[in-house]
C-alpha cells in the first residue's frame, strides 16, 4: 500500500504545477491588460476568456489535491464528543462516502452540459476555444475528486494507519 500512496503523491504534482502555471500567467495577464488598458487605451480582448479558463484550472486542478490531504474547509464542533467515544474515523469515513457519492451527481450534470456544447459546436468568442474542453476538464476533476473521495472515506473506515502521514 505504501507504494501506491507514493505513487499518488508523486502524481499529485502535476495538477498543483498546471494550476501554479495558470495561476501566475492569470496574473501576468492581468497586470498587463491593466497596463495596456490605462496606458494605451488597448486592453486584452481575450482575457475575460482567459480568465475564466485559467480559474477552471486553478479551482478544479486542485479539487483532488486538497481533499487527498484534508485542507478543505472543516467546522469542528463536534470533534470533542467523537474524540472521546473514539469515533472520529467513523464519522470521517462516512462524511467522506457521503459527499463522494454526491460528487458523482454533478459530474453527471456537467459531463451532459459538455456534450451538448460539442454537439452545437459552442465555441468562446474571441479565441474560438471550444467549450466542450472546459466541461470535460470541470467532469474529470470532479471525478476524481468523489474517487479521492471514497478511497480517502474506505481508508478512515478500514485503514486508518495509513492516513496517519497524510494529514
Amino acid at each position: 500500500m505504501k507504494p501506491v500512496i507514493l505513487l499518488a503523491r508523486r502524481a499529485s504534482l502535476l495538477p498543483v504545477v498546471l494550476a501554479s502555471v495558470a495561476l501566475f500567467t492569470l496574473m501576468i495577464m492581468t497586470f498587463a491588460d491593466v497596463l495596456l488598458r490605462s496606458a494605451l487605451n488597448a486592453p486584452i480582448e481575450q482575457a475575460t476568456e482567459l480568465t475564466r479558463i485559467f480559474m477552471v484550472i486553478i479551482v478544479f486542478g486542485v479539487m483532488p489535491v486538497m481533499t487527498a490531504r484534508g485542507d478543505h474547509i472543516s467546522v469542528d464542533l463536534t470533534d470533542g464528543i467523537f474524540y472521546r467515544l473514539r469515533l472520529n474515523n467513523v464519522r470521517d469515513g462516512l462524511v467522506y462516502i457521503v459527499c463522494g457519492v454526491m460528487m458523482f451527481w454533478p459530474v453527471q450534470r456537467v459531463w451532459v452540459l459538455a456534450e451538448r456544447w460539442r454537439s452545437y459546436g459552442d465555441v468562446t468568442e474571441y479565441l474560438a476555444f471550444p467549450q466542450f474542453y472546459v466541461g470535460w476538464f470541470i467532469a474529470a476533476f470532479t471525478a476524481l475528486t468523489a474517487i479521492v473521495m471514497l478511497v480517502i472515506g474506505l481508508l478512515h473506515l478500514f485503514a486508518p494507519r495509513f492516513l496517519e502521514r497524510t494529514q
